[in-house]
């Protein structure tokens, strides 16, 4: 069951600039920030708030890494701007053969690792009315520690 808005991607050309907006405007602070090889992305996670499931939600900013990364062709074709929402699940795996059974293509077999120790997947835009969406479960408390 899908419980919460986990976080909201949005894909940028500098990510050190686009931090410093978020920070200066709205007072976001970087709660986490990795590079995620498979991905071809450097990522930074702003905490906006915790959630009644024990989660949080996050705005996550996506610079490209490699211009034939999922985020750079994307960039490359659309410019800055809201890449995906995600939401948060305890299960990506049952929740996302559910909706597999709905007829919603799910683009992993299995779901892969994701920030901040996470485990997700992705459905098809063209399933979901031209939203890409992630389905997120969050890795346990230990394994998020920074």
């Amino acid at each position: 069951m899908l419980t919460r808005i986990d976080h909201i991607g949005i894909a940028c050309f500098d990510l050190d600039k686009t931090v410093e907006f978020y920070r200066a405007t709205y007072g976001f602070e970087v709660f986490h920030s990795e590079v995620n090889e498979e991905q071809g992305v450097r990522e930074a996670m702003l905490k906006i708030n915790e959630t009644s499931d024990g989660g949080a939600s996050y705005l996550q900013l996506l610079e490209p890494t490699r211009e034939d990364s999922a985020v750079g062709k994307w960039l490359a074709k659309n410019g800055e701007g809201v890449h995906h929402i995600a939401f948060g699940t305890a299960d990506v795996d049952g929740d996302s053969e559910a909706i597999r059974g709905k007829g919603v293509r799910v683009l992993y077999d299995e779901p892969r690792k994701g920030s901040m120790g996470s485990r997700i997947t992705f459905l098809h835009p063209k399933d979901c009315h031209g939203v890409l969406t992630e389905l997120v479960t969050a890795a346990p408390p230990s394994e998020t520690d920074h």
